[in-house]
């Protein structure tokens, strides 16, 4: 599913090369956790989450077809952004 998950997400972003796809086991839950580029974060998560909720559907059948934990999640991890209480404080 990994390998899935990187191919399809680099066929929508402009920046291929920033994306990397990490699985994680969070107690019995398979984490894809995503990282790519910020300018790219919109197009993955597309109008009103549609983009990333065919996504996560996607990996959930493709994980419970393979026979492996019907619980999984695809999170987008977002390392370059400043955090919000920095941001507040700057203005």
């Amino acid at each position: 599913m990994k390998a899935f998950l990187e191919y399809t997400v680099k066929g929508l972003v402009d920046k291929p090369d920033a994306v990397t796809v990490t699985e994680v086991d969070n107690n019995g839950t398979t984490v894809f956790e995503l990282r790519l580029d910020p300018s790219d974060v919109g197009k993955v998560i597309g109008r009103q989450g549609n983009t990333i909720q065919a996504l996560r559907s996607m990996v959930t059948v493709g994980m419970g077809k393979a026979g492996r934990s019907s619980r999984c999640s695809v999170e987008i991890v977002e390392e370059d952004a400043p955090a919000r209480e920095d941001a507040a404080a700057e203005e």
